[in-house]
């Protein structure tokens, strides 16, 4: 081979050099991966909710855990599912709390919640602590209640607002009902966000196994889980309040709800691509929905507001 042809390479130092290295050095660098710890780690709950609170219920050992958010508005109460905690409602608390206030409760033997019988997931049982709640927060006189409810909590919502004890009951909401077996042996859970901030006040670490272990001991209460959706559609109709029902499939409407959508006795919505966890999966979508029931039924700080109609001073205790 001839020599004389190769080209030399530039000496270190040399211009050629120099613009050797600007040439490279102008690639932007990589940046490291996510490992999966950082991915799935925790959030906190303060990034979305404004302040949380243990609501001690008079003469009894019952202490229920709430996390709250906003100043203004009509309050919109949030009952998780079976087997989630009031995170659950985090991701969507953030956007709701721009016009409504909202408190999400832990429901007994879920999250930070502590009962004399966390097993005791009667529909008696649980619409007398939200009951107790409402109570000892707001006492006799309470603002503008929107009931939220989700799964096992959207049976809550229902049985409570057929009981026609809350009078200043404004709008029932009821996100996706199914059968809890369903619910606990699925994948239902999408949003990773989401999951981060709520999951880990569902589990809780079991020292003698040394491994963490569901909070909430639905298998325990199987003997309850038929009377959460017994007659609900039918209690769901007959609440006389404003009412929508978000589903992520219409395969979960009987035949007594088909026919009331029909008939147009409640507004449904079908939120596409979700799970079952509607209000996790599209938390922005959800709380839209939700804003947009709240001001297409002119529901206000205490109650329906009618355009034209001024509400006379409320007295101060």
């Amino acid at each position: 081979m001839d020599s004389s042809n190769l080209t030399s390479l530039p000496e270190e130092g040399s211009e050629e050099t120099h613009n050797l290295h600007s040439a490279f050095s102008s690639i932007p660098a990589r940046l490291p991966s996510q490992t999966s710890s950082q991915k799935y780690a925790p959030l906190d709950w303060s990034d979305y909710f404004d302040r949380e609170d243990d609501i001690q219920i008079p003469d009894s050992d019952d202490v229920f855990h709430v996390y709250m958010a906003g100043t203004e508005g009509p309050v919109v109460f949030c009952l998780h599912g079976g087997g989630y905690c009031g995170l659950s409602f985090a991701l969507a608390a953030s956007k709701l709390k721009e016009k409504a206030r909202i408190v999400a409760m832990d429901l007994r033997g879920h999250g930070k919640s502590a009962t004399q019988n966390d097993v005791d997931l009667s529909i008696k049982t649980l619409c007398g602590d939200v009951f107790s709640v409402l109570k000892t927060m707001y006492g006799d006189a309470p603002p503008a209640i929107v009931l939220v409810g989700h799964s096992m909590g959207g049976a809550v919502a229902v049985d409570v607002a057929a009981k026609k004890s809350l009078p200043s009951l404004a709008g029932l909401v009821v996100v996706d009902v199914v059968e809890i077996e369903w619910s606990v042996k699925s994948g239902s859970l999408r949003n990773i966000d989401s999951a981060r901030v709520s999951i880990p006040n569902t589990l809780k670490y079991d020292e003698s196994k040394k491994c963490y272990t569901h909070r909430a001991r639905l298998e325990e209460t199987e003997q309850y889980w038929r009377e959460w959706y017994e007659g609900l559609s039918e209690k769901f109709l007959s609440s006389p309040v404003p009412k929508i029902l978000l589903l992520a499939g219409t395969d979960r409407l009987d035949r007594a709800l088909t026919i009331g959508q029909m008939q147009g006795k409640f507004q449904m919505v079908v939120v596409r691509h979700t799970g079952h966890a509607i209000q996790e999966d599209v938390p922005d979508e959800f709380a839209t929905l939700l804003l947009n029931f709240i001001s297409h039924n002119r529901i206000g700080p205490h109650g329906i507001e009618i355009p034209g109609l001024r509400r006379p001073p409320r007295s101060k205790p």
